[in-house]
This record gives C-alpha cells, sequence and structure tokens, in this order.
C-alpha cells in the first residue's frame, strides 16, 4: 500500500511557484503574490484551485503567447481579474530571475498578453541593481460617481471624514474600481470596514474593489497613503495594490488634486506590510491619457504545487 500511494504521488503533475513580495526592497514587506511561470497544461479550475490554496491576493500564471512576448493571467482566491499590478512587478521580476527576460543588454521592451489586450511593461534595473519593472496599464475610464453615505457607513467612518470637494468614483485603467477619497490619515486608521457591506456594494455597483486614500502619508515624499479591500473577491484587505493606484493617479489628476507627472505613493504601512509605487501620468488638460506604475520586487519562497 505504501509502494501504491507512493507511486501515485509521483504521478500526480507538479508545477513550480514562486512567492514574491511586490513593491518593496525587502522580504515579507509589501504584497505577496504567488508566480507560476510554467503554467502551461493547467486548466481554469486548476488555477483556480491553486490561487485558492495558496490564499493570497493574487496569483500570476505565465503562459505562452502568439500576441506578445507572454500571456499572463491573474486569479484572486475568489475568482480571475483582467489586470493587477503587484503581480505584474512580481512575475516579471521572476522571469528575470529565472534567465526568462535577460537584461544583460540593458532595460527591455516586452507585451503581455492580458484579459483586457496588449500592454507594455519595461523592465531594468535601479541604481541599487534592483530589478525595476514599469508597466503601463489601460487608457484610464471614468464611470459612476457612488454614494458617500453608503460608503460612509461600510467603511464604519461619518460622511464628514471623506473628502467632500471630490465624489466617489469607478475608475478603471484596467480593472474597475471605487475611488474614495477620504480627509486624512487619521481616517485610515479609523477605518472599521463591514465587508459583507462593502461586498454588497462591489456587486451592485459593478466594480472590483474599494481604493480608500488620503493625501497624506507616513513619509513626508509620498503623496498618497492607501487602504484597498476586495471582499467579494476574497480579500479582506489588500496591502499594496497596483492596479488601483494607477487608478488613484488618474483620479487625481483628473480632479486637479495631484498634476505632477511623477511621484511615489505609500501603502500597507497600517497593516505592518509596507509598500512603496512609483506613478507616472500622461495628462492634457484635465484628462489623464496613460498612467504607468512601476516598482521592485523580492522572492520569498520557491517550491512545487501539486495538482
Amino acid at each position: 500500500m505504501t509502494y501504491q500511494r507512493s507511486a501515485i504521488l509521483r504521478a500526480m503533475p507538479e508545477y513550480q511557484v514562486k512567492i514574491v513580495d511586490a513593491f518593496t526592497t525587502r522580504r515579507y514587506a509589501g504584497n505577496p503574490c504567488g508566480v507560476v511561470t510554467h503554467a502551461e497544461g493547467l486548466t481554469d479550475e486548476q488555477m483556480q484551485n491553486i490561487a485558492r490554496e495558496l490564499n493570497l491576493s493574487e496569483t500570476a500564471f505565465v503562459l505562452p503567447s502568439q500576441r506578445a512576448t507572454f500571456r499572463v493571467r491573474f486569479f484572486t482566491p475568489l475568482r480571475e481579474i483582467p489586470l493587477a499590478g503587484h503581480p505584474t512587478i512580481a512575475t516579471m521580476h521572476t522571469l528575470v530571475e529565472e534567465g526568462r527576460i535577460d537584461l544583460s543588454g540593458g532595460e527591455k521592451r516586452v507585451v503581455q498578453e492580458l484579459n483586457i489586450g496588449i500592454l507594455p511593461v519595461t523592465i531594468g534595473l535601479d541604481a541599487n541593481r534592483n530589478v525595476r519593472v514599469v508597466m503601463t496599464q489601460a487608457k484610464p475610464e471614468f464611470g459612476r460617481r457612488l454614494d458617500r453615505n453608503l460608503f460612509a457607513e461600510a467603511l464604519g467612518i461619518a460622511a464628514q471624514d471623506m473628502l467632500e470637494s471630490v465624489p466617489p468614483q469607478v475608475v478603471s485603467t484596467g480593472t474597475p474600481q471605487a475611488m474614495v477619497p477620504v480627509k486624512s490619515l487619521d481616517v485610515l486608521r479609523r477605518l472599521r470596514p463591514n465587508y459583507q457591506h462593502l461586498s454588497d456594494l462591489e456587486q451592485v455597483g459593478h466594480y472590483f474593489s474599494a481604493h480608500v486614500f488620503a493625501l497624506e502619508a507616513f513619509d513626508a515624499g509620498n503623496r498618497a497613503h492607501a487602504r484597498h479591500f476586495a471582499a467579494s473577491a476574497g480579500i479582506p484587505e489588500d496591502p499594496v495594490t497596483g492596479s488601483a493606484t494607477g487608478g488613484m493617479a488618474a483620479y487625481l489628476w483628473k480632479y486637479g488634486l495631484v498634476r505632477e507627472p511623477r511621484y511615489r505613493v505609500e501603502q500597507g504601512h497600517i497593516m505592518g506590510r509596507p509598500g512603496f509605487v512609483e506613478v507616472e501620468v500622461d495628462g492634457d488638460g484635465e484628462e489623464p491619457q496613460a498612467v504607468r506604475i512601476a516598482g521592485t520586487a523580492v522572492t520569498v519562497l520557491r517550491g512545487t504545487i501539486s495538482v
């Protein structure tokens, strides 16, 4: 019986998997992501099962593409999503680490095929020789304005704690997300989210998550601090969110809150996982035309997973 069980276990397909902390240069900070760089042969169900098993905000799966350098798919513990920021940083870091992206000749530009189309990524080395990934997101789209009173109730704060001069609004740079500006870091610390209420708002509003932010930061050199909730996707709170940072940057530009073309924002400090996202915005008057986010990553685990 022992021999038969061992033979069965050996026959089970195994895939290499890594856990990579993104938007940081040190381990156990930033946002952890699962990365499977050779996902050929995995079914949709198996990818979802792996993402559920790892139970991180997202897990990325790299596949061959006939249209781009790589095909990349992103799964939360509960479902697939069209675009994700910190998994892009983690994935490109891992592909460099494995030698599938060669930086020996300097900065490299690749394109990734996502569920929303083809988007470019630029990879290079920063001044400290860390792999630095610059992700171009989809052109910003501004959706419906949202009820500030409902959000205040769902976040456990007063409506007066929210920034009054601008509306909560759905913004997409590939993934629709609610942008919810509040007045201060103190308000961010005091959030007591009702996850069922937030999930209900996501379902009714047809957006993925809520990005709550203030134009204050723990580091005075940064322009904003944020917290991120995606209750209906199985993510109570996301440590550092690249896709939503892109949407936030577009929102800040449109409403004149930040019109700088380059700056840095922070997230995760309140969770004990501080991370930093570099932001680049191309704008034309009030309209943001393109958003890019950038960051570094650190590999913390290498192993195999059976399917």
